[in-house]
């Protein structure tokens, strides 16, 4: 990656300019300037830290990929682009400095995918990639389209994902809340009731001493949760253990299927973005496996791309790669027939992402009556645990009388 310079020039007038330019040598530095009938006077690297701003929503991404490609086919220059883009009143503060500092380094002569690069992980790296390659096709405006529209689809496509589990996960937030309340504060009520009878049923023992646990040693759960959690994070940080979880993941019932299917939305999405803007097929499919979001199949692509940079068609190639739906090979291979390849990978990846959506949907409809099943179980247990050593001591007393 060049290196940014921060330099002072002499203008043909005279006069001293100072700015910042990227070069991979102060060799070619002095002659970027020199095109620019600007004589280098000094030079140094910039080594002030990068500017670090808040990862952009995907949304937000494509909003602004489609603002750029609708000023560029317009005929409106890149730095005026830009400069419109960062002025508009409907952007968040947030927003508008990102835009001002991408502006900024374009206006020193910073090609745009270097600018976004610039701000840290603030813009996708395939977004970045996408518009780099643009740069040197010389259709920006076309892929920063392609790219609004693929990043678009890919935020409804996490919306209905977190809207359509939101329900359950505050049925799961709710059981427990339920279970601490009452094993913390309601169960501890008939431990003097309990402590005056003989004996006690199994169940009952068993309720009472996790309703005494958790009213007298709650914070060793809370510990227990926070190591189980930490445990967690540092077990997927190790490649071999996440590459065994993301490879369960994809085989489980039913979830498993549901994630095969956004994956291969997400990687045909993807594949067809850039293989409609002209870019080759084996960069392509470089690119598009990192966006996968799996790092089971995605580290199955090294012989795959071997296969095909060696003459194997595409289609084939997808067919050995385990995590993927079967239909992404019949069309990938239709494609291949027809010579139509990038309208057959658009049309699977709208087929993927509304079987997603269908997946999610069906996910969700079993979730919800699974868990309120689970509830009834774990109420039921403990309205028996309660009841039945109250019932024994009234049937003990009516033997009693009689």
């Amino acid at each position: 990656m060049a290196t940014t310079y921060r330099y002072r020039a002499q203008n043909a007038e005279g006069r001293v300019v100072s700015g910042q330019l990227k070069a991979n040598s102060e060799s070619e530095l002095h002659n970027k300037l020199k095109a620019d009938n600007l004589l280098l006077i000094d030079a140094k690297e910039d080594v002030k830290t990068k500017v670090s701003f808040k990862k952009l929503r995907y949304d937000r991404v494509g909003d602004f990929a489609r603002n750029l490609s609708e000023l560029l086919a317009a005929g409106v220059t890149l730095v005026r682009a830009l400069g419109i883009i960062s002025e508009d009143e409907t952007i968040k503060p947030s927003e508008r400095k990102i835009y001002g500092e991408v502006l900024r380094l374009v206006k020193t002569g910073v090609p745009l995918s270097d600018a976004l690069e610039e701000q840290g992980n603030t813009f996708p790296t395939l977004f970045i990639n996408m518009i780099r390659s643009a740069e040197s096709g010389g259709n920006l405006d076309i892929t920063a389209a392609n790219m609004a529209i693929y990043y678009t689809k890919e935020y409804r496509l996490q919306k209905k994902i977190s809207s359509s589990t939101t329900y359950p996960k505050i049925l799961a937030v709710l059981v427990v809340v339920v279970l601490i309340i009452i094993m913390g504060f309601v169960l501890p009520q008939f431990d003097s009731l309990f402590s005056q009878m003989e004996t006690l049923p199994l169940a009952t023992r068993i309720l009472m001493g996790i309703s005494d646990f958790v009213a007298t040693k709650w914070y060793i759960l809370i510990l227990i949760g926070m190591l189980l959690f930490m445990a967690y994070k540092i077990l997927i940080s190790i490649p071999g253990i996440k590459l065994l979880m993301d490879r369960v993941e994809i085989h489980i019932p039913k979830i498993g299927r549901l994630r095969k299917v956004i994956y291969t939305a997400r990687f045909a999405r993807t594949l067809a973005s850039m293989y409609s803007a002209g870019i080759p097929i084996v960069t392509c499919i470089q690119i598009a496996k990192t966006t996968i979001g799996n790092t089971y199949i995605e580290a199955q692509f090294d012989q795959m791309i071997a296969d095909v940079r060696g003459g194997k068609p595409l289609s084939e190639g997808i067919a050995g790669i385990d995590g993927f739906v079967r239909k992404l090979v019949s069309s990938i291979a239709v494609g291949e027939e027809t010579g139509a390849l990038d309208t057959m990978l658009i049309s699977i990846a709208d087929q993927m992402e509304y079987d997603a959506e269908i997946a999610v949907e069906q996910l969700v409809a079993m979730i919800e009556p699974l868990m309120i099943v689970i509830m009834a179980v774990v109420v039921g247990f403990i309205m028996i645990a309660v009841i039945q050593p109250i019932y024994g001591s009234y049937q003990s007393i009516a033997d009693t009388s009689m």
